[in-house]
């Protein structure tokens, strides 16, 4: 096993790069596309420059920052698990207080965006922090991590309305809990990939939990999802007829992912949830057009 003095800095860099899973977008496309319809929405179109690029760079540091700390906590369990054996902290590239050091650089480079943003924005930023820090090590100690990784995904949203000098209202607080919900729809997916490690090592998720009913609770956290997020636009006045094209749009997604995953195959469970990344992209769509 390599170790995190005997590589040179190009090979440490490297590893950087690969703890903070640059390689792989699809986590932060997760976050930047829930962060882009609360944007919109709470801007009644497109928002400011200014407020629309700290958000992005906030949402690629933070994500970045949230796979650091993930990789510290899940340091002594990767090793045991087929798709995470080959990460920097399980082979030892690098060191724990490597991947320590790294969260808090992103977390200080997230923090000084915040300077460009509402005071208001900086004070939520705590709530972000504080749910990136603990939802890592939640799979010790519950079945819901995935409930955990929702509200830190889904804490932009009300970023988003401070950002652009909005108070967090029924709106909000409904996509708020849309994407909860399609979080963990989509992470229970992740989840099954893993599940026969996870039950070994005694690592706990949703995918545990709900068992034998996974998929079918999986299509109604996904149904609930649509629901939330169309009220939301709803209340706006941008569901008919771009937004709930986009739903249905959606709806027809989530049909075929449910074809795909019935008979619970890891593979094409992790396939459906890279496929999600599409799921955030139609509702902004949808979004987008009814406030042009």
């Amino acid at each position: 096993m390599a170790t995190a003095q005997a590589i040179t800095w190009r090979e440490r860099f490297s590893a950087y790069y690969y703890l903070c899973r640059f390689d792989k977008p699809i986590g932060t496309e997760l976050v930047f596309w829930p962060t882009m319809w609360a944007l919109w929405v709470a801007a009644k179109g497109v928002p400011q420059l200014s407020i629309l690029i700290p958000m992005i760079l906030g949402v690629i540091f933070m994500r970045a920052a949230g796979c650091a700390i993930n990789d510290f906590a899940d340091r002594k369990v990767d090793a045991h698990v087929e798709r995470t054996k080959t990460r920097p902290l399980a082979t030892g590239i690098i060191s724990a207080k490597e991947a320590v050091m790294v969260f808090l650089v992103l977390v200080a480079a997230s923090a000084c965006l915040l300077f460009f943003l509402p005071i208001e924005t900086f004070y939520w930023s705590f709530g972000a922090l504080f749910l990136a820090f603990i939802y890592p090590f939640m799979k010790r100690y519950t079945h819901l991590p995935q409930v955990f990784l929702g509200a830190a995904f889904s804490w932009s949203i009300p970023m988003a309305y401070t950002a652009v000098g909005q108070t967090p209202d029924l709106t909000c607080w409904l996509l708020y809990f849309g994407n909860l919900a399609w979080t963990v729809a989509y992470d229970t997916q992740y989840a099954i990939t893993d599940r026969e490690y996870d039950l070994k090592i005694d690592v706990k998720s949703t995918a545990i939990l709900f068992g034998q009913h996974d998929i079918q609770i999986i299509s109604i956290l996904q149904a609930i999802s649509l629901v939330l997020i169309g009220s939301a636009l709803w209340i706006e006045d941008l569901l008919i007829p771009f937004g709930l094209i986009g739903l249905l749009a959606v709806a027809i997604d989530f049909v075929y992912q449910w074809s795909k995953t019935k008979d619970k195959d890891p593979q094409r469970c992790f396939w459906a949830f890279r496929h999600n990344r599409w799921v955030g992209v139609m509702i902004f769509l949808g979004i987008f057009a009814a406030l042009l």
